[in-house]
């Protein structure tokens, strides 16, 4: 489990730095502050976890607000004719519904 975890985060991380650049991209500023991320955050930090089936149930939790979180953004570019962040979250959305499944295959 801890090479898929570390995986994971390795994702995310690049994630996190194309939608940085995206939102230059587009003329505004991204935050770069983490208190401000936890201020608005839905998201919310896990204690600590050493079960493996628990981290799983946790992490497809969170994977379902960010997949939610996404949806809303694809819709709100579409209807802003932003190609580029609508591309981007399709494939994001497209890459980690399929880890929600392979991860809900391995609990059951």
């Amino acid at each position: 489990m801890h090479a898929k975890f570390e995986e994971l985060y390795n994702s995310l991380i690049l994630k996190i730095d194309e939608i940085a650049e995206r939102i230059l991209t587009l003329g505004h500023s991204p935050s770069h502050r983490f208190s401000d991320y936890l201020k608005s955050a839905e998201l919310k930090e896990s204690g600590k976890v050493s079960e493996g089936k628990q981290a799983i149930t946790e992490i497809l939790d969170s994977y379902k607000i960010l997949i939610a979180k996404q949806r809303d953004l694809l819709k709100l570019s579409e209807e802003a004719n932003d190609e580029g962040t609508n591309a981007l979250m399709s494939d994001y959305i497209r890459e980690q519904e399929k880890f929600t499944w392979m991860y809900s295959a391995y609990l059951t």
